[in-house]
């Protein structure tokens, strides 16, 4: 860590059972069963436990972009996250979409907070050249 850099939180788990375990936060705040993808279990799974992470942290992205933009989002704007999880020759790996919804806005005004928070969100810096991921303005 250089010493600009600051912590702002430390989310913490404890996980058991791989895909078909439990997980919970240190504060108590999250506690899941995990299941894996297309099984009858009761829990819920990492692809969608980062699509919800990766699409709520893009929303608030797009809230400082359109801030500084002197723009206000509209009300029922979403984001619509898809995480695939893929085989290919004998590993894993994962792709992703965020379809984002920003109704009532210029499309050239939504583009233009898209591309911003895709640059400014830690998800988005995170999978930028590590997985295969499309950020599309439906």
């Amino acid at each position: 860590m250089t010493a600009n850099e600051k912590v702002i939180y430390t989310g913490k788990t404890h996980t058991t059972g791989g895909r078909t375990g439990a997980s919970r936060s240190s504060d108590g705040r999250l506690e899941i069963n995990l299941s894996s993808p297309g099984t009858a279990g009761g829990g819920t799974n990492p692809e969608q436990l980062f699509a919800a992470g990766w699409s709520a942290c893009f929303i608030g992205a797009m809230g400082i972009a359109a801030g500084q933009r002197k723009v206000v989002l509209p009300a029922d704007m979403a984001v619509d996250a898809e995480v695939d999880l893929i085989s290919s020759d004998g590993g894993y790996f994962l792709g992703a979409r965020l379809n984002v919804s920003l109704p009532g806005l210029a499309p050239d005004v939504a583009r233009d907070i898209v591309d911003a928070a895709h640059q400014t969100c830690p998800y988005s810096k995170l999978t930028r050249g590590n997985i295969k991921s499309e950020i599309n303005l439906v």
